[in-house]
């Protein structure tokens, strides 16, 4: 766990933090469109994989390397084991200046993700969660705070730009029994931590592509909360475009009272 961790900030350290703020012309491409990458997230996705195949030498799915060769995402099916990297997650912030970004990992065997890393470089902070044995915040035990009993006082976050404009105008009238709305912090990375802390209660989100979703999803997960699918199965990564709509919430019994009111539209009494 420790390794890892390591790997995360030194790859930050050599190809990201350098060239925040300082990015030069030439160094932000556009992938797709209204999608940006940079080199910091080439290189160290690159740098990434190298040390990680060094540990535990299993296919790595990169979400850079996904982008160059799609059909390298069906490793999540087919392999026993693989690794996922987000090298720069957040990479409209970085490329923006904000400090919202995060670089992130996580090892999946059989489909089910077994261990994550998060590292944050502006803060300096770092999350990791392991399957069965909890998640912690620079080395600290980590879970999540007890919600408030009343769904009125409920704070979250509604990723909902991918769906249809009913569904999407159906889930903002459902969110009004909510205390409050955050727009988010366009990178799971800071998202998902910040359930653990009690800083947000709920996101759902719709789009789950894998290498943003396995870290956090287990973060919250040991740290004591849910992230299933919008059917109640438990969360595991997918292949791009497999499966879409995720709620993840600070307390199991919570969730199951925030997806009737979000998606059934129930009253929060």
């Amino acid at each position: 766990m420790e390794k890892v961790a390591e790997i995360l900030a030194e790859a930050s350290a050599e190809a990201v933090e350098p060239r925040f703020r300082a990015l030069a012309a030439g160094e932000v491409m556009e992938k797709a469109p209204g999608e940006v990458v940079t080199v910091a997230d080439r290189e160290a996705e690159q740098i990434i994989s190298r040390r990680l195949r060094e540990l535990l030498p299993v296919p790595v799915v990169g979400e850079e390397a996904v982008s160059a060769d799609p059909e390298l995402a069906r490793s999540l099916h087919t392999e026993p084991a693989v690794w996922l990297v987000d090298p720069v997650d957040g990479t409209s912030n970085f490329v923006a200046g904000r400090p919202d970004f995060a670089v992130m990992a996580a090892l999946v065997r059989a489909g089910q993700t077994v261990a994550s890393w998060i590292w944050q470089p502006v803060t300096g902070t770092a999350y990791s969660a392991e399957l069965g044995a909890g998640a912690w915040r620079d080395g600290h035990r980590l879970t999540c705070p007890p919600p408030a009993a009343e769904p009125e006082k409920w704070r979250g976050v509604l990723k909902s730009r991918f769906l249809d404009p009913a569904a999407h105008h159906r889930l903002r009238a459902n969110a009004r029994a909510f205390d409050h709305l955050d727009p988010g912090r366009s990178s799971a990375g800071i998202e998902y931590p910040l359930i653990t802390v009690g800083e947000q209660d709920f996101i759902l989100y719709w789009r789950t592509l894998p290498w943003d979703h396995a870290p956090g999803s287990l973060l919250v997960s040991e740290a004591g909360g849910r992230s299933a699918r919008l059917d109640g199965l438990p969360y595991r990564p997918e292949a791009p475009g497999c499966q879409e709509g995720l709620l993840v919430a600070a307390d199991p019994e919570q969730w199951e009272r925030i997806h009737r009111i979000l998606l059934d539209g129930d009253s929060p009494a």
